[in-house]
């Protein structure tokens, strides 16, 4: 039975406190597993998640600012200890190489595990596979800074009533999903276009045309949320987004399960972040994210 959620491994921004960890997501796809924004604590946290190294397919790195990628070194590690038995692939700012460097090889250690280093320099598809495409969009943060989106590919829907109308049963079900045609009668006729479901990523990051590529559409999208509003023009200064517009962004998108996270330790109450969320005009579904929560990617409609 194929699995899309996202476990949340830490949502602290800069700092951990006593409960939030540094940043960590993962990604479960049909039984594959992508790791974004690894940092400080990481492997712990997948540990207590129930998250295996051997779970880990792809990780993405948004930006080396330590809080999504100081967990990296360990990461890594645990991949090779535990020599896993399939390709790694790490995607990560090109910009960045040296830190990435740095972090791969930062003590002794037996590889053991195929890791290969996808650097990101520009906007683009990173990986095509057949359950979804991978790509990545530059964001605004002072350091250089890339979200990620997973788009699954649209299918067909076979429609009960239209297959009757022609009298279309049993084995000729199959025949005509893979051929295309049965007769004169074509998969058209007897189907309608599934939209394949869409998953963003986007972290530290002012308002910019990136945000708004990535969220467009989204089932599910992962959005920093690191200020109120309150505080926009401290988030603008220092390249983040406030409560308020991540949500506006996810309004204007049409994103149907909206998480927030990465969130300043300035602030107590998280019901303060869904409060400007839904002030903002988000109606869809809210997440105000939490250390080790699990939240399914929503259902086809």
């Amino acid at each position: 039975m194929s699995v899309r959620e996202l476990v949340v491994l830490g949502t602290a921004s800069q700092v951990p406190t006593r409960h939030r960890n540094h940043n960590g997501y993962l990604l479960r796809w049909d039984g594959e597993g992508i790791l974004f924004d690894p940092g400080e604590g990481t492997q712990r946290q997948m540990l207590r998640a129930g998250v295996s190294a051997h779970d880990l397919n792809r990780i993405c790195v948004t930006h080396f600012h330590g809080d999504h990628s100081l967990g990296l070194a360990g990461v890594i590690q645990r991949i090779n200890l535990d020599q896993v038995p399939h390709e790694v692939t790490a995607y990560y700012p090109r910009s960045g190489q040296r830190f990435f460097d740095r972090l791969r090889h930062a003590t002794a250690y037996r590889e053991t595990v195929r890791l290969t280093e996808v650097p990101v320099a520009a906007d683009g598809t990173l990986a095509v596979s057949p359950s979804y495409t991978l790509q990545a969009r530059r964001l605004s943060h002072p350091v250089e800074s890339y979200g990620y989106r997973l788009t699954e590919p649209d299918g067909r829907r076979m429609l009960p009533e239209r297959l009757a109308a022609y009298g279309i049963k049993g084995p000729d079900v199959g025949l005509i999903q893979r051929a295309g045609r049965l007769g004169d009668v074509t998969l058209e006729d007897v189907s309608e276009v599934r939209h394949g479901q869409r998953f963003a990523f986007v972290m530290d990051t002012r308002m910019c045309e990136g945000v708004h590529a990535l969220a467009e559409g989204c089932d599910l999208l992962v959005i920093e949320s690191t200020f109120l509003d309150e505080d926009a023009e401290l988030a603008a200064e220092h390249g983040h987004l406030t409560a308020g517009q991540a949500a506006s962004v996810a309004r204007d998108a049409g994103v149907r399960h909206l998480v927030l996270t990465h969130f300043s330790q300035r602030y107590s109450d998280p019901g303060d972040f869904e409060r400007q969320a839904r002030a903002a005009g988000f109606a869809g579904e809210l997440t105000v994210a939490h250390d080790l929560q699990r939240v399914p990617v929503p259902k086809r409609r």
